[in-house]
């Protein structure tokens, strides 16, 4: 049964948490779930696996629905707006999770332009636009929280193309959560999570100079999870946080570099 206590309660929310099929996005839903929350859950093409998350919902007594959408096809933003909003008659709660894996799936073969171009399309233009048209909605219907997910090292810098890739991407995301908030304010509120080191696919697979590197560059010595992510996720998300908006948190085990 849900977590319903107190503190972090989202009981009788209705949530849409984007790339809900696993990593991120998945714990997030689950967590949401444990909070008391519905959840639409979203997936591009992997609906097996939304159909895993959606089926974990339900065991914790929470409902689940799965809308499968490409966000960076022609029209789809629009489209799934409207259906994910249409699903329990309104949204509470929307995290943009979705984003290009340009590490371990198909995309991580690309040429830097093409990266470039797909990260723009999903995690960039995907979130503005999304948040864009949930928080007018919320607005008009009360109020709401829209959830955003950054990068740590994405305002401090990283070598190689990956990490200019993403510090370009997120650096547009970071920064423009912190402008929507004021214009959303006091109605809706909305914030970042920027994770550092997580153990996602990529970091599952990771040999050992990158799980060295995590452990150095990370005070409490670990790779994060999910978990960690989702926690985060589900206070900024319940009432406990009210007056929590425009902020970028970090979820890095106090990494400084």
């Amino acid at each position: 049964m849900p977590d319903q206590q107190a503190f972090g309660s989202l009981a009788g929310l209705r949530a849409v948490v984007t790339g809900s099929s696993s990593g991120i996005g998945r714990a997030i839903a689950l967590e949401f779930a444990r909070g008391g929350a519905n959840t639409v859950v979203h997936c591009r093409q992997s609906r097996a696996a939304a159909e895993e998350t959606a089926s974990a919902i339900a065991q914790l007594g929470q409902r689940a629905s799965i809308l499968a959408a490409d966000l960076a096809a022609p029209g789809a933003l629009e489209l799934f707006a409207e259906q994910a909003w249409n699903e329990y008659g309104g949204a509470d709660l929307w995290v943009n999770n979705a984003g290009v894996d340009l590490l371990t799936g198909d995309a991580a073969k690309l040429d830097y332009a093409e990266k470039l171009r797909q990260l723009l399309d999903v995690d960039v233009a995907a979130t503005i636009l999304l948040s864009r048209n949930i928080g007018r909605r919320m607005n008009e219907s009360g109020g709401g929280v829209i959830l955003n997910i950054g990068w740590d090292q994405a305002d401090r810098g990283m070598e190689g193309d990956s990490g200019e890739l993403f510090a370009a991407a997120k650096n547009a995301v970071m920064g423009f959560t912190r402008s929507l908030a004021v214009s959303l304010a006091p109605r809706v509120r909305v914030n970042c999570i920027a994770p550092g080191w997580i153990r996602t696919a990529w970091g599952e697979k990771a040999g050992e100079v990158w799980q060295e590197r995590v452990r150095r560059e990370t005070p409490l010595a670990r790779w994060g999870t999910p978990e960690d992510v989702a926690r985060t996720a589900r206070f900024l998300a319940s009432a406990d946080a009210e007056y929590i908006t425009g902020q970028v948190i970090n979820v890095n085990g106090g990494a400084v570099r």
